[in-house]
């Protein structure tokens, strides 16, 4: 259940399917509590793992696979970080692909952040 303290905030990966990072600013402090990704279209040949750092530092548990095996558009995964997980007012959240698929394919994310309190 989500409470009057939880923000969301989105942001998106150009395509998944090419290595590299995208950045989010939290606008406010918090604790991440879940992250959901949703996928554009079906990637092909490999799956495509995320990552998140915040810092420079990997969230602990917020690793997220998407499997190319039947991915259609709208597809949607989660990770519950549990660890490393604090962000403060003002600082990014790196979002990581490992560009393992192939297939160009956008990647919404939402985080769900609960404000400490």
């Amino acid at each position: 259940m989500r409470t009057l303290n939880d923000y969301f905030l989105t942001g998106k990966i150009t395509t998944i399917s090419t290595a590299g990072s995208s950045f989010v600013t939290a606008p406010d402090s918090g604790k991440i509590i879940k992250i959901y990704t949703t996928i554009k279209n079906a990637i092909s040949s490999a799956d495509a793992a995320l990552s998140f750092e915040i810092g420079g530092v990997a969230v602990g548990g917020g690793g997220i696979t998407i499997t190319q095996s039947g991915s259609a558009a709208g597809d949607v995964d989660s990770a519950t970080p549990s660890s490393a997980n604090f962000i403060t007012e003002g600082q990014p959240i790196e979002m990581i692909t490992d560009g393992g698929s192939s297939t160009a394919c956008e990647c919404e994310v939402t985080f769900v952040i609960r404000r400490m309190g």
